[in-house]
């Protein structure tokens, strides 16, 4: 990945971590979190590509893992978002943007039920039941919904940061290099047609000045 990939990446995902412990954890809605971390690798991913999802994602995921007040065994969450990241990254368009926002929209609905049915199945496997206790279909429909209303205020915003730190400086200067010999071959083309427009406008100041000289004449030769 890129310095300006990572340094985006990293920003966008340590704010987000941010707001998901210290805000959107202690809102006590029912049943699932709203997932910002998620949305937040989501929309990394569709511009990135699966590549950049997946180690966005396993990034995001360990500083989950590992930032109070997790409660679970390390690198859980980074198995699931890597994953997802993963998958998502998959749905990228050739050019980096989307043309509706039903594929997106899309997205993060089965990220939401795949990341909640990774979770608990993951954590079946290492003997956390939590899920169970708490009724796996009241996550899923609740994880579901509460991502996809947070997620137009979210996903298209990312997206758009991502695609413009997509612009590499370096490309940029060669572009910039280019329009300079562009504009060096009009500026050429241009003063060709200054001199042309010049030796005109001579040609006529030279026919006037001769119309003038013979009107002169014959005022003379009239007096």
């Amino acid at each position: 990945m890129r310095v300006n990939r990572i340094l985006l990446s990293t920003s966008l995902v340590v704010v987000a971590l941010v707001l998901q412990v210290s805000v959107l954890a202690r809102l006590h809605l029912p049943g699932a979190v709203p997932d910002l971390l998620l949305l937040t690798v989501l929309g990394l991913a569709m511009v990135y590509g699966h590549v950049g999802g997946a180690l966005i994602g396993f990034g995001a995921g360990l500083l989950a893992d590992l930032a109070p007040p997790a409660d679970h065994a390390a690198g859980r969450y980074a198995l699931v978002l890597c994953v997802i990241g993963y998958l998502a990254g998959l749905v990228k368009p050739e050019n980096g943007q989307l043309k509706s926002a039903t594929g997106p929209m899309a997205v993060v609905v089965a990220a939401a039920i795949g990341s909640t049915l990774l979770y608990a199945g993951v954590g079946a496997l290492v003997g956390d039941t939590a899920a169970r206790h708490v009724g796996l279909m009241s996550l899923l429909f609740t994880a579901a919904l509460y991502d996809l209303l947070l997620a137009p205020f979210v996903v298209p915003g990312i997206m758009a940061l991502a695609r413009r730190a997509e612009n590499d400086p370096l490309a940029e200067t060669n572009s910039a290099a280019k329009g300079t010999d562009i504009s060096s071959g009009w500026l050429s083309a241009g003063t060709g047609l200054r001199i042309g427009g010049q030796r005109s406008g001579l040609r006529m100041k030279a026919a006037r000045s001769r119309v003038a000289r013979a009107g002169r004449i014959k005022g003379v030769k009239r007096l």
